[in-house]
């Protein structure tokens, strides 16, 4: 089941005889069957009655509320699950460095081989030199991910790599969009906008994939654990990084969002994507998040949606088995 994405501003989400309704000035928006909602996502100034979040709470169903340009800003959750020896292993497994830095290469390998994929395969045609180069360097930090014996090295092999990986992507858009870099915090030019949105998308579905299996989305690997970060839902989110970058090179690139749907805005938010802009991305995001793909252990094709969460199940199992490790999902 998909997310309910609400943008309407100072719009009021109900509960009536077992559907969501979503009111504004008296007038009904939408209204489906609780049971049809995976997830609720808020962009902005809009409202949940008390008997609504009752009942999305009473479902196990996640509210994540956005600012309307789609930084985070909380979640309503009913609570964590009842998987008390899984994370008691969790927590072991984060005592041990060797453990540790053997999970977090898994992460780095799997994220690394899908940007050089989505290079590879745009370039096949383009033979662009640029490109190939990135292509390369990907594939040489790779190559020496296996002699990395310390965390810090190779979190600086992951942004080494992820420089090269950007100088290349970059070289897949129009220079209209004038896309030079990955910045953020805030992102200062369209592209960086989507990939922000995307990114932030990705990482409240990995949250919510890691709980899910009953971890501790706060406690990672790769990334390091501070207060109030998800580390282990973005040790997961790394390898499905590129499927956002995919999302915002087929928006851009067949129209799907064009310049046209930004405006510049204040210094602490630069450029501003139009609702109907951020409509058609976040159609363009599902529509890819409901692609079949072939799990690589379970062996069937499953939405993406499902397989970030059967990528949650190997962590939850190679900890239960402390057999540390990750098997990406080898895109192609």
């Amino acid at each position: 089941m998909p997310p309910l994405y609400l943008t309407h501003q100072l719009a009021k989400i109900r509960i009536r005889k077992g559907r969501l309704l979503v009111e504004k000035d008296g007038e009904t928006l939408a209204h489906l069957p609780l049971g049809h909602v995976s997830e609720v996502v808020l962009f902005g100034n809009i409202g949940l009655s008390t008997p609504a979040i009752g009942a999305l709470l009473g479902r196990d169903i996640d509210v994540v509320f956005l600012t309307e340009d789609g930084r985070f800003k909380g979640r309503l959750s009913s609570g964590l699950t009842p998987h008390v020896p899984l994370r008691k292993a969790q927590y072991r497994a984060l005592g041990d460095e060797a453990f540790k830095l053997e999970m977090a290469r898994g992460f780095v390998t799997a994220k690394l081989r899908h940007q050089r994929a989505l290079l590879q395969r745009h370039n096949r045609e383009r033979n662009d030199p640029q490109i190939a180069t990135a292509i390369a360097r990907i594939q040489d930090a790779l190559d020496g991910l296996p002699r990395r014996t310390q965390l810090s090295s190779l979190r600086g092999r992951e942004g080494s790599a992820a420089q090269a990986y950007f100088r290349g992507l970059r070289r897949l858009f129009d220079p209209a969009w004038h896309f030079d870099s990955r910045n953020r915090r805030p992102p200062r030019d369209p592209v960086n906008v989507l990939l922000s949105l995307g990114y932030t998308l990705l990482t409240h579905l990995a949250g919510s994939a890691v709980q899910t299996v009953g971890l501790d989305p706060y406690a990672g690997f790769l990334h390091e654990i501070a207060y109030n970060r998800p580390a282990l839902g973005l040790d997961l989110v790394e390898e499905f990084r590129p499927v956002v970058d995919g999302i915002a090179l087929w928006a851009c690139n067949s129209g799907q969002v064009t310049p046209q749907d930004f405006t510049p805005g204040p210094p602490e938010r630069p450029v501003i994507l139009s609702a109907e802009g951020r409509k058609r991305f976040l159609l363009a995001f599902e529509e890819r998040l409901s692609r079949r793909f072939t799990h690589p252990l379970r062996g069937v094709k499953l939405p993406l949606r499902q397989c970030i969460i059967e990528q949650a199940r190997q962590i939850a199992d190679r900890l239960q088995k402390n057999e540390p490790g990750y098997t990406g999902m080898g895109f192609r």
